[in-house]
């Protein structure tokens, strides 16, 4: 009897054990929680993670707009560590992952965008700080102190990723592919992303316009091949490619809209680097994107159109003294009509056909590639000038109304020609191959970013000194603008021993925002 009570209890024990492994094992699996996301899925939030808003700090860097109450913001340069991107590039690696897992032809667009979003991201660190993680970065618990790649490096291996994301497009197009989803730009469209990837191919190299004679980048050699193939290399050729965030009216509305009117309106106004270089050249954008200076206007019986009007202040100046000049009228305001009337605005650029303009008139100018530049930077002023809705003819301008609430707004007609009225000034029609022929290019591709492409105005600055950023009390830094970001607080706690080697070979151990990466020196 006792044996068959044994017998018994074993039975009991083992299927009490049996029982217990099966609700660990559902306890550790999770059945509400997906072990795989489709690719489909993590495109769309790196998609979303190459959005770059207007109305930020980034803009007032670039000194298109400035802040003139200090509770609301400031337009100093004080840098501290940058914001960067691994979190999206973690997700760029699981994209290639779950689209590898499901393998054949659905995951081939997947991995072709990975090399695109790699160069993307990785290029855009690179050039706030220099140097950075890369051929060990990504790895996880594998390598939790990465090594630091340079940033030539980083911008050789990027290239090559763009250049193998061209090739993978081709093939596919060539193949009928139509696997992609989740693309929340370009409506899941091959050939318009082998456009954006090329045209951002020749951004990088741009970039590297200091070192256009490393042996390595073959920098001319590169932008020639691109250019000189249209077959193979196929880049934007209208408006109608550009990469560019829309905004709709009951979500991701337009930063600035009748909402925050109350909020906004009056504490950031206009910086002259921008309105001032836009009224110089009497461009018609002045009257879409900002309002006449009524002070200026009423004190010297100016109409109200007058580009003598249209003000904006120096980022360098004092904000007590910015905002007792707005007040008084003398300053331009962002234009509240435009911005302020709806919740739509503009769309946002990401890589966009006027800068691709921009780029080859200034390719052909610097030599790396025989063409018609003016033709080129003409095609950019035009592209940018009827985004803005201006065309040959009568336009309306439409200002808020003197001390008037939102909603109540006056209309006045200007003519506009763009080759008698604006070309035809010596400013602006175009000098020929020359350094003044180079600045004109560079000051039409300055104002063509307006809200527009993140950094890539400052970087044109800080690569070319065009246009000449103004300084100040207003700016800090010792009245500097600095040449990069420092890195992240993080980096010296978790991997402060290859960031000290990164820092001795770039900037002598110092982790000094004045001191320029190798891109620029």
């Amino acid at each position: 009897m006792k044996s068959i009570y044994r017998m018994l209890f074993f039975f009991i024990a083992l299927a009490v054990a049996t029982g217990c492994k099966k609700t660990f094992e559902e306890n550790f699996h999770n059945p509400n929680q997906a072990e795989h996301v489709p690719p489909n899925l993590l495109i769309n939030g790196i998609l979303y993670d190459m959005y770059e808003a207007p109305f930020s700090s980034t803009e007032r860097w670039n000194q298109y707009t400035a802040a003139n109450y200090f509770y609301y913001a400031t337009n100093n340069y004080d840098w501290t560590g940058a914001s960067l991107d691994y979190t999206t590039l973690k997700n760029v690696s699981k994209m290639e992952e779950e689209a590898t897992r499901l393998g054949g032809e659905v995951a081939k667009p997947y991995l072709a965008l990975a090399k695109f979003f790699k160069a993307y991201f990785f290029i855009k660190m690179s050039l706030k700080v220099g140097d950075l993680p890369m051929s060990d970065a990504l790895k996880g618990f594998a390598n939790l102190t990465p090594k630091y790649d340079t940033q030539k490096d980083i911008f050789k291996q990027s290239l090559t990723w763009l250049d193998q994301a061209n090739t993978d497009l081709t093939a596919l197009i060539a193949a009928g592919n139509k696997e992609l989803k989740g693309d929340i730009y370009l409506k899941n469209d091959l050939l318009a992303w082998q456009k954006v990837v090329n045209t951002f191919r020749l951004r990088a190299l741009i970039h590297l316009s200091s070192r256009v004679d490393d042996a390595d980048l073959q920098v001319k050699q590169q932008f020639a091949t691109i250019l000189g193939n249209a077959a193979k290399y196929p880049v934007m050729e209208s408006m109608a490619d550009n990469l560019q965030f829309v905004y709709n009216e009951s979500f991701n509305k337009y930063p600035n809209n009748k909402d925050n009117f109350g909020n906004d309106a009056l504490r950031y106004n206009m910086a002259g680097t921008y309105l001032n270089t836009l009224s110089q050249l009497k461009d018609p954008r002045a009257y879409m994107v900002a309002e006449p200076a009524r002070g200026i206007a009423e004190a010297n019986g100016y109409a109200l159109t007058d580009y003598r009007n249209f003000v904006g202040a120096s980022t360098g100046e004092d904000q007590g003294v910015m905002l007792d000049k707005v007040q008084k009228g003398l300053y331009s305001l962002i234009g509240r009509y435009r911005y302020y009337s709806g919740y739509t605005a503009e769309n946002t650029f990401i890589i966009s056909y006027p800068e691709l303009c921009f780029i080859k008139a200034e390719g052909i100018n610097r030599g790396w590639v025989s063409g018609d530049a003016e033709s080129w930077y003409k095609k950019g002023i035009q592209a940018s000038i009827a985004f803005y809705g201006i065309h040959d003819g009568s336009n309306t301008v439409t200002f808020l109304k003197k001390d008037g609430k939102l909603g109540e707004f006056e209309t006045y007609t200007v003519n506009f020609t763009f080759e008698s009225d604006y070309y035809a000034q010596t400013a602006v029609k175009y000098d020929g191959n020359t350094a003044k022929g180079l600045t004109q290019i560079l000051t039409q591709k300055y104002l063509a970013y307006f809200r527009n492409s993140g950094f890539e105005a400052y970087y044109q600055y800080r690569r070319t000194g065009v246009p000449a950023f103004q300084v100040g009390p207003g700016t800090g830094n010792s009245q500097r603008i600095p040449k990069r970001f420092q890195y992240p607080n993080i980096e010296r706690t978790t991997n402060g021993e290859n960031l000290n080697q990164a820092l001795m070979r770039q900037y002598n151990g110092v982790d000094d925002i004045n001191l320029a990466p190798w891109i620029v020196k």
